[in-house]
């Protein structure tokens, strides 16, 4: 069972060091059940003016304000982690101070990192991005309004219209003669 104590000490512990702190696996369940806990005696007990009541409402209040405060400089933490494992290819400092929902978050940061700076060197190394394609084209028909291929709706569209749309609708529109490309 935790205490408030031990949640003053553990964000205090955070706020004064450069490196995650451990923290116990069971922590985040330690702290739900001091929540309910908490909870329950404020509620329970109905004489609004009990120094008990007050002292417990009080005592609840300043734990979320830790733990938020806890979970926060953690994550800082793990952000700077990320930037030094993406920087220096080592991401196992301090991994086994982190939770398991930590854990995943370093994990999925350092994927988004990756992504990143692939794109980067792709972009730097001339590689572009192959999205969709566009192409300019002038209408010599008019083109009810239908469905294009991301599911959002095009047109409609009337003869001698100019307009920018996705190549492979353009191809299917000048195979059937009712536009000619301008431009791609």
């Amino acid at each position: 069972m935790i205490t408030y104590n031990d949640i003053y000490e553990a964000a205090r512990k955070e706020r004064y060091s450069e490196q995650l702190q451990p923290i116990s696996k069971k922590f985040l369940t330690d702290f739900s059940s001091y929540l309910k806990e908490k909870k329950e005696i404020s509620d329970k007990n109905a004489d609004v003016f009990s120094d008990v009541v007050a002292k417990t409402k009080k005592q609840l209040e300043n734990a979320i304000t830790l733990f938020r405060e806890l979970m926060l400089r953690r994550r800082k933490k793990i952000l700077n982690l990320v930037l030094i494992a993406a920087e220096t290819g080592i991401s196992k400092q301090d991994f086994e101070n982190m939770l398991v929902m930590e854990k995943a978050l370093f994990e999925d940061l350092m994927k988004c990192m990756d992504t990143a700076d692939k794109t980067l060197n792709e972009n730097l190394s001339g590689v572009k991005d192959e999205g969709i394609k566009n192409d300019l084209v002038s209408f010599v028909a008019d083109v009810d309004e239908f469905v294009g291929i991301d599911g959002e709706s095009m047109g409609p569209f009337v003869k001698g219209q100019i307009a920018n749309i996705p190549s492979e609708i353009a191809k299917i529109l000048i195979d059937d003669k009712k536009c000619e490309i301008l431009e791609s």
